[in-house]
């Protein structure tokens, strides 16, 4: 079985057993995680329902990538500048791909009876409800004399 997952903006096709190298995720070699953000599943030539598979992986190591080297030059202006980079990176072994474990259902607690009507059980307002104040009359505008 196969699955498309999506992880750190970019999108891998993994299967149990491989290896792949993804930006950096929380987590020491030997770590279990699981990546839940699966775009398509499929097992052979058939497409299957990605809705609630999973993929377990390990950490293998926490690693950099290569350094790529960012050059800037303006022409004529004596502008140069030099910079590395390296990417940090996680190297992971897919364990399997397949459907959620179903966790197990929490017994249902017995519902509560409705609270009684009397006048101990309703809360005691400390102060009465204020009154919204009555609207006041626009003034009416002063006649234009000519």
């Amino acid at each position: 079985m196969f699955a498309v997952l999506r992880t750190g903006g970019k999108q891998y096709r993994v299967a149990a057993g491989d290896k792949i190298a993804v930006e950096k995720l929380a987590g020491e070699a030997g770590d279990k995680i699981t990546l839940g953000d699966v775009l398509l599943a499929g097992d052979g030539g058939e497409v299957k329902d990605a809705a609630g598979v999973v993929v377990s992986a390990e950490i293998i190591a926490q690693a950099k990538s290569e350094k790529v080297i960012v050059f800037k030059k303006r022409r004529r202006h004596n502008y140069r500048r030099k910079n590395g980079h390296r990417q940090q990176m996680t190297l992971l072994r897919i364990v399997a791909v397949g459907a959620e474990e179903k966790k197990a259902k929490k017994e249902a607690a017995p519902k509560q009876e409705a609270a009684p009507a009397s006048a101990e059980a309703a809360p005691v307002a400390d102060k009465p409800a204020k009154k919204a104040a009555p609207k006041k009359a626009a003034k009416p505008a002063a006649p234009v004399s000519e």
